[in-house]
C-alpha cells in the first residue's frame, strides 16, 4: 500500500515518502518475481489460486506524486498497479486530506509543533479523552507500529472527537496564520482526470475510494455509505468512458467500513477490495487476514522503507 513519493524538484519529503531510488529498492527487495500484475492478482484471487508469496501493488488517494514519480518506473520494470482513486478531487470542491497533510508538513519544522498550535486552537482539555481510548491507542500502536503515539492520538482526536466540519474549521484557522492558499497547492498534490486516462490507458486498474474520503465511513448510515460510492462509480466511469460494471475493484478509505459498506459494493458488483493492515480484526468477527474477497489485507509501505533504510 504506497501513498507519498518525493523528488528533487516539485514534491517534498515527506514521512513515509519514497524517491526513486527507494522504489526501485523496494521492487528489487520483493522481488519482480513475486509482484503481480493487478489483473493478475485478481483472477487468482478469484480462482483460488494465489500462492504465500504473491503480493500486488496499490496506490490510494489520487496523489501527483504517484503519478509524477511512481508510474514511469511501474511502466520501466512493466508492473501493472492498483490506483484507488477519491473523485471530488476532481471537482472545485475537493476533499482536503492531502492539503491539510502537504500542510503540515511543509509549513511546520516537525510535527510535534504543528500537533502543539492545533491542540491551542482547539482549546479542550484532552487528557480524559486521551485516557478513555487508551486500549484503542495501543491496538491502533500495535497494529501501525510504523505511526508515534503522538500521531495516533492527533488522529483519534481528529476522526473521533470532532466533526468534519470543525476539523476543517480549526485547519482554516491555522492555514491564515501561515498566510496558506489550499487551491494553490491543488495542482501538485492531486491527479487531474488526465493523469487517471493516462494510468488506465497504460493498463492499471483504476478503483474506487470513495467520493470525498471520509475519515471513518463505518460511522456513516448506509445511505450516506452508498451515495458516497454511487458518487464515485459514476464518476470514474465518466473520466474513463467505461461502464460502471467495469470498475470492480476498491479500498477503504483509512480501512473504515462496515457490514453495510460490504453491502453496497457487492450490489455494486465490487469484486476485489483492499483494508490497510495486515491482522485480524476480531471486533468485525474476522476469522482470517484475508477475511473476504472486499477485505485482502495490505502492507504499509512505511514498513517495508524502514528496513530498506536499515540496509
Amino acid at each position: 500500500m504506497f501513498h507519498h513519493f518525493h523528488d528533487d524538484n516539485i514534491h517534498n519529503r515527506s514521512p513515509g515518502s519514497y524517491s526513486k531510488d527507494d522504489f526501485y529498492k523496494a521492487i528489487k527487495f520483493i522481488g519482480r518475481e513475486n509482484i503481480l500484475d493487478a489483473n493478475d492478482f485478481h483472477t487468482r484471487l478469484k480462482e483460488n489460486k494465489l500462492k504465500d508469496k504473491n503480493i500486488c501493488f496499490t496506490f490510494d488517494d489520487g496523489i501527483k506524486s504517484q503519478y509524477d514519480i511512481a508510474l514511469p518506473i511501474l511502466e520501466d520494470i512493466k508492473i501493472k498497479s492498483f490506483f484507488f482513486i477519491p473523485t471530488s478531487i476532481f471537482t472545485k470542491d475537493p476533499d482536503l486530506l492531502e492539503i491539510y497533510r502537504y500542510f503540515r508538513v511543509n509549513f511546520f519544522n516537525n510535527i510535534d509543533l504543528f500537533y502543539n498550535d492545533f491542540y491551542k486552537l482547539l482549546d479542550k482539555d484532552l487528557s480524559i479523552f486521551f485516557n478513555e481510548n487508551e486500549k484503542i491507542i495501543q491496538n491502533i500502536k500495535d497494529k501501525l507500529n510504523f505511526y508515534s503515539i503522538n500521531d495516533i492520538k492527533f488522529k483519534l482526536v481528529r476522526d473521533k472527537l470532532l466533526s468534519k466540519i470543525d476539523y476543517k474549521k480549526i485547519m482554516f484557522l491555522m492555514f491564515k496564520e501561515k498566510n496558506f492558499k489550499p487551491e494553490d497547492y491543488y495542482n501538485n498534490v492531486y491527479m487531474n482526470e488526465l493523469d487517471v486516462k493516462k494510468i488506465n490507458e497504460c493498463g492499471h486498474l483504476i478503483g474506487l475510494h470513495t467520493h470525498t474520503h471520509p475519515f471513518l465511513l463505518e460511522n456513516m448510515s448506509r445511505g450516506e455509505q452508498k451515495k458516497e460510492y454511487e458518487k464515485n462509480i459514476l464518476a470514474l466511469s465518466e473520466i474513463l468512458n467505461k461502464e460502471k460494471n467495469k470498475i470492480n475493484s476498491m479500498s477503504h478509505p483509512t480501512g473504515s467500513y462496515s457490514p453495510d459498506t460490504l453491502k453496497i459494493l457487492q450490489g455494486l458488483k465490487i469484486e476485489i477490495g483492499f483494508k490497510n493492515v495486515m491482522s485480524v480484526d476480531t471486533e468485525r468477527s474476522m476469522i482470517k487476514i484475508n477475511n473476504s474477497p472486499l477485505e485482502i489485507a495490505r502492507q504499509d509501505s512505511g514498513g517495508l522503507l524502514r528496513i530498506l533504510k536499515k540496509n
